[in-house]
């Protein structure tokens, strides 16, 4: 059974009349119902009685029902209205824009506006580069997303798919003090999608595309950074590369292991399958078998063969299992130290990780529901990941992004590279310290605001390193005559 959970989370508000163990009834009644009850508040003392308001976590949509009714059932009580806590949360939107100077004079208003600004207007036209210094774009990213691929819920479309866009633009600035926009385009055509956010990119410093399907969003990211000189990243194929890397690192420097020597079993061939491969094979591993619900991929696959395998897995084929291994996740597994799972719940059971080595690494990410169930699977695993934020170890893609695009934007980056992005893996790994490390401790807490400072740093030191950042002069102010 799920546990109570703030995604599920009401308040009731509740009319109760001046008799001793009223109050007392309700918190029973909602008790014996399942609900956790996170806070009590009296709102007003009435005549008639008092209007207290519960705030109640729940199991999910049935449970709150059950609650709510539950507290319908006690005679005394007066239920004045309902709160979706997670929907009221979201009401209105939950970003908005800000002023960085005030206007409040006529001498602000001339230099903010009209006359001033076309001064600053013609500086940049002289030399566009001056668009960082003088505008929003050195610190702005357009978070941009066609509704294809939301969370679990796929093709859901943009209006539909602007929460999970705003909520990015939240962690943006939150963890990293970056402004960012969500904007969600109708359309699912990659002509379409690549020529909007080339004619949108001078107002940015960055592009950050999140849940386009697969394959699409291979070709839109890759045409978007030939084309463009600001970094493009698409957080489902690299966020989630990162953060397993940088799990990968603390669970090898936990147990001395050498990354290179690795086998691997990855069950999930879309997106984030392939930048999980190409992330641990710039890492040094060279051992990797990906699979689909069709078994383990490979060269001598009968889609590869006959031409019907789409783009990712015709990379992996390619790319991975060199040896040809055929068979199910369950069969591949046999003497495989890694376990990374980007699939769903089920794909494989708890025994059939006695088939890899010694203390193997299992990294479990389909959400809500694991591929394999952490309880079920401790007895046969040394380190456990998951995607979820209620067990050890939370692959999380926050750890990435906002300090990736911090560390890029501040150096002026043209791109994220390849090598930018092991670094901000490094720098995720670096911030768990030796003392710390530990089965259930390998990845710091989204909650540490180290981690988007280690990372920014590795990024933007990378970037330097590459040569892959704007001169400086490129920027400079225009001489004053």
């Amino acid at each position: 059974m799920a546990a109570p959970s703030a995604q599920f989370s009401l308040t009731l508000r509740v009319e109760l009349p001046h008799e001793s163990g009223t109050l007392g009834k309700v918190t029973a009644a909602i008790t014996r119902a399942g609900g956790s009850i996170v806070a009590v508040d009296t709102l007003e003392a009435r005549g008639s009685g008092t209007l207290r308001e519960i705030t109640i976590d729940c199991e999910g949509q049935d449970h709150r029902g059950k609650v709510i009714k539950a507290v319908q059932g006690v005679r005394e009580a007066g239920l004045i209205e309902t709160i979706d806590r997670t929907f009221e949360l979201h009401r209105g939107g939950k970003i908005f824009t800000g002023l960085a100077t005030e206007v409040k004079t006529r001498d602000d208003l001339s230099m903010a506006y009209t006359p001033g600004v076309a001064r600053v207007c013609a500086a940049i036209s002289e030399n566009r580069q001056k668009a960082f210094k003088y505008t929003i774009k050195a610190n702005t990213v357009a978070v941009v997303s066609d509704g294809t691929a939301v969370l679990g819920l796929g093709d859901i479309g943009p209006e539909a798919a602007m929460p999970v866009m705003e909520g990015k633009a939240m962690l943006f600035k939150e963890f990293a003090g970056v402004d960012a926009f969500p904007i969600c385009l109708d359309t699912k055509d990659p002509d379409k999608i690549v020529e909007t956010v080339k004619l949108l990119a001078p107002t940015f410093g960055g592009i950050y595309l999140e849940d386009i399907s697969s394959p699409r969003c291979f070709e839109i990211e890759q045409r978007l950074i030939q084309d463009l000189d600001i970094p493009v990243f698409h957080d489902d194929q690299h966020g989630t590369a990162i953060v397993v890397l940088a799990a990968l690192i603390n669970a090898c420097r936990l147990t001395g292991r050498a990354i290179e020597e690795l086998s691997v079993t990855i069950v999930g061939a879309g997106a984030a399958g392939v930048a999980v491969s190409k992330i641990l094979m710039n890492s040094g591993i060279t051992k990797i078998v990906a699979c689909d619900r069709a078994g383990a991929i490979h060269l001598g696959r009968e889609d590869y063969e006959g031409g019907s395998m789409n783009a990712p897995k015709t990379w992996l084929a390619e790319n991975t299992n060199h040896d040809r291994r055929p068979g199910s996740p369950t069969e591949v597994l046999e003497g495989t130290d890694l376990f990374i799972g980007l699939s769903g719940p089920g794909i494989i059971s708890a025994s059939d990780l006695g088939r890899m080595n010694e203390d193997p690494f299992v990294f479990a990410m389909a959400n809500p529901n694991p591929e394999v169930r952490p309880e079920d699977a401790a007895p046969y695993v040394r380190v456990m990941a998951t995607g979820r934020s209620d067990y050890p170890n939370q692959i999380n893609n926050v750890l990435a992004f906002p300090g990736i695009f911090r560390g890029a934007l501040d150096v002026r980056a043209k791109a994220i590279t390849e090598e930018m992005k092991i670094a901000a893996a490094k720098g995720i790994a670096a911030t768990v310290a030796d003392e710390e490390l530990a089965e259930d401790y390998i990845i710091p807490s989204v909650f540490n605001r180290d981690v988007s400072r280690e990372v920014a740093q590795a990024v933007a030191q990378e970037a330097e390193r590459a040569g892959a950042v704007r001169r400086l002069e490129d920027t400079a102010e225009l001489s004053i005559s």
